[in-house]
């Protein structure tokens, strides 16, 4: 009888102790994973400087320098790392680039002469400091652009394709198939929106109708609007992609963060997958606002509960 109760107690004892370390266990567990809610920053900027640089604009356009803000790869809200290869580098100065090439639509084209060609730390593109009139502004260069060339910009689409120059800048509509194209224009009069990098270009493939088909360097087709501007030629600094940076120290310098060594870029050693290439995307001009219409609202509460909170909607 006593051996039995012996055995009962000491069952029962290790029960309790079963109990007591898994509730130490839970409660390490949950202090080890204890958070807080934090809103993530989203990385869908449209350029890749969204979380390297906060730029400090003035309110008019000048070719000054202007003074930035160097973020090292964290959100500026919440002050999270977003992307960790990105930190530390040399201090520099931004140079504001225009990116609209404007012209009078009934008129003769705008003329401007090259001053200058130079060195943006900021991006990859050598930049050309041009002066048109009492102006001057920062465009970036082509391949074979100097100092002392004359460049021009029209609006006009004539019914036989021109014959382009380097530098110039057209509506894509009228430049003929297989031009080289940068700093290409998404919708009429947004600025540029495709190829910024250096050495790189886009080449004109066809039209349809009112649209003008072009080839990415990622072999990506785009159909853009006629009236789409776009500067003629291959960007400059061709040799950036092949240049080595040689060294740890100028990685450095150019605000790069080391990494661990432990990634490796998938080298087709067993085997790639070949997709096919995107269907060739469309993008339509903007003519009109999303209402055509005005829509008025008042506090009105009348027959609030028959969702009727509208006193004159137009259709």
């Amino acid at each position: 009888m006593s051996s039995l109760f012996s055995s009962f107690w000491r069952c029962n004892s290790q029960l309790k102790l079963c109990a007591t370390s898994l509730q130490n266990v839970i409660g390490i567990l949950t202090v080890r994973n204890k958070c807080k809610d934090v809103e993530l920053p989203s990385n869908s900027g449209a350029k890749s400087g969204t979380f390297r640089r906060i730029v400090h604009y003035s309110d008019k356009y000048t070719v000054e320098p202007l003074r930035i803000t160097r973020l090292g790869g964290r959100d500026p809200v919440s002050g999270r790392v977003v992307i960790k290869g990105i930190g530390g580098g040399i201090k520099r100065k931004y140079h504001w680039i225009e990116w609209k090439r404007e012209a009078p639509k009934d008129g003769p084209p705008v003329v401007e002469k090259v001053i200058e060609i130079m060195i943006d730390w900021c991006r990859t593109s050598r930049i050309a400091l041009v002066a048109g009139g009492d102006k001057m502004k920062y465009y970036l260069a082509t391949e074979n652009m100097k100092a002392g060339d004359i460049i021009t910009t029209t609006n006009h689409i004539p019914r036989i394709p021109v014959l382009a120059k380097e530098g110039n800048a057209h509506p894509l509509g009228a430049l003929p198939n297989g031009t080289l194209v940068n700093n290409i224009e998404k919708y009429p009069g947004r600025g540029g929106w495709y190829i910024h990098a250096a050495g790189s270009s886009a080449t004109v493939l066809r039209k349809m109708s009112n649209l003008v088909v072009i080839q990415l360097p990622s072999k990506h087709e785009v159909a853009l609007p006629q009236e789409c501007m776009a500067t003629v030629g291959r960007l400059s600094n061709v040799e950036h992609a092949s240049t080595p940076i040689g060294s740890a120290q100028r990685n450095r310098e150019l605000g790069n963060r080391p990494r661990s060594g432990l990634w490796k870029r998938k080298d087709g050693r067993y085997g790639r997958k070949i997709k096919a290439l995107p269907p060739m995307k469309i993008i339509k001009a903007i003519d009109k606002p999303i209402y055509e219409k005005e829509i008025k609202l008042t506090m009105n509460n009348d027959m609030y509960y028959g969702h009727k909170l509208w006193s004159d909607r137009v259709n």
